[in-house]
């Protein structure tokens, strides 16, 4: 299900943008005028898709793991998308610039199809796995549809009563007894 909402919120996003890439690139970002104009077409429309992306994956998708730390994970979603960002614009870099294909379609193939799966895969598996992972922190999720945080209690235990490895204690312990029944 989680997959599914990922994959619909991207489906937002990827409107986002194609459609200011191709207005940028047909425009103020055309090749004619602009010899880098795809590449900046390319990271205006991508920024304005991360930010729609941020908002659907953050109150939808993730709803259940997103935590009060706002800003922290705001960063770190924007981080794993750059780098997202980083892998269509390679993908566009060598196909507009190494390769010579040229064309709107060539850009739109490069970028938009082979340069969005390989960042979708990237992207959704950090996001899952770092930046929405209830895991990584103490605190429990901020409630779905509810402006609640919830936090883990948490108890301070002296370091000199917690036992490091119980299960070498144990034998620790048992070799002892056991050298002192021998003498």
């Amino acid at each position: 299900m989680q997959l599914a909402k990922f994959g619909m919120v991207g489906l937002v996003g990827f409107a986002v943008d194609i459609t200011v890439f191709n207005l940028l690139r047909a425009t103020v970002f055309s090749p004619e005028a602009l010899t880098s104009g795809p590449i900046w077409a390319k990271v205006v429309s991508t920024i304005l898709a991360i930010l729609a992306n941020w908002v659907g994956n953050r109150y939808w998708t993730f709803s259940k793991d997103r935590r009060s730390q706002t800003l922290r994970e705001g960063l770190e979603f924007f981080a794993v998308s750059l780098v997202g960002m980083g892998i269509g614009l390679a993908c566009l870099a060598v196909s507009h610039y190494v390769l010579g294909y040229t064309s709107v379609i060539a850009d739109n193939i490069s970028s938009n199809v082979i340069g969005l799966l390989l960042g979708a895969v990237f992207r959704f598996t950090l996001y899952r796995y770092w930046v929405f992972s209830p895991s990584r922190r103490g605190e429990t999720p901020v409630a779905a549809g509810t402006g609640a945080t919830r936090t883990a209690p948490t108890r301070t235990v002296p370091t000199s009563t917690v036992p490091t490895n119980t299960g070498a204690l144990r034998l620790q312990a048992r070799a002892e007894s056991e050298f002192v029944t021998e003498r």
